[in-house]
């Protein structure tokens, strides 16, 4: 088993010096990774309804707002050296696909090949209607967009004619080092999430599911990957507990539900209060040592 972080990289905390301390300690304590949230912009007022809080609404005060991801990402690789470092989720339809795809492969270039690229389509509409992106048919613009990206990291010279996107003849480098490309790796519990896990991915990115809530969707990946002729042995599944007590018991319980990997919730308001939240974390993180060995 593996254990991994999930850090909202929110303001004002999200500061250089807690970064680095957040990628320094990770990188030193043999953490497997590090992944960080996307939302360009948030709002006082909102319908849409957040699908991981009872009371619909995300946990974000006002006057803050998170850190772009990749630049994130790019200043945690150079504190670090072996450390995966993922997107948690990217909301891919919502961007320009060919700036994603120099983005992704910026950050593999740059942190010798350790990038997931965690995707989702996003449950916030709002956020849609600011970049000017319709909300409806999001999943099919995802689709669609990864197409662009797998040609711009896997071909030379690229180009794309597609529903939603017209991309002529051109170069784009550096390449990813990893090859073909980056593990794809899906957040979202519906049935249309999964089946993209199965059609595309190298990965699920499971939120807010306690050990015995995993199961079912366990089920339901599997039967989406056997309608595309694979295995469950091709896909890597990751969990995060979210704000939901996390002990180290429940890490053997991760892994009897089959998960690969948990990502726990790192929180820390200070630089100073790194160091005592890892602390925290240390026997959750032997537990899982001690699984693995």
């Amino acid at each position: 088993m593996k254990l991994g972080l999930f850090a909202p990289t929110a303001n004002p905390f999200s500061t250089p010096e807690w970064l680095h301390a957040l990628g320094e300690g990770a990188e030193a304590r043999g953490y497997s990774s590090i992944w960080v949230p996307e939302h360009v912009v948030l709002f006082d007022e909102y319908s849409s309804s957040y699908p991981y809080a009872a009371d619909g609404k995300i946990p974000a005060p006002p006057g803050s707002g998170m850190l772009e991801p990749f630049t994130t990402l790019s200043f945690l690789a150079a504190c670090t050296a072996t450390v995966r470092l993922a997107t948690g989720i990217c909301l891919l339809a919502q961007r320009n696909p060919v700036y994603s795809a120099k983005e992704v492969a910026t950050v593999d270039w740059l942190s010798n090949g350790r990038v997931d690229f965690g995707i989702g389509v996003g449950w916030l509409e709002e956020e849609y209607d600011v970049v000017n992106v319709p909300f409806a048919r999001r999943g099919r613009r995802t689709d669609e967009y990864l197409e662009v990206l797998k040609t711009l990291w896997t071909t030379d010279p690229s180009s794309y004619e597609g529903e939603f996107y017209t991309m002529p003849a051109c170069s784009m480098h550096p390449k990813p080092v990893q090859q073909p490309h980056p593990p794809l790796v899906f957040g979202g519990e519906s049935d249309a999430a999964l089946r993209r896990v199965a059609r595309h991915g190298q990965g699920w990115y499971t939120f807010n599911r306690l050990p015995d809530q995993v199961g079912e969707g366990m089920t339901r990946l599997e039967k989406a990957l056997a309608a595309e002729g694979r295995s469950r042995s091709e896909v890597k599944v990751t969990a995060c507990p979210y704000f939901n007590p996390f002990t180290p018991e429940m890490i053997d319980q991760y892994a009897d539900a089959g998960v690969d990997e948990v990502t726990a919730l790192f929180f820390a308001m200070t630089p100073d209060d790194v160091g005592p939240a890892f602390d925290a974390l240390d026997p959750v993180l032997e537990r899982a040592r001690a699984l693995g060995a």
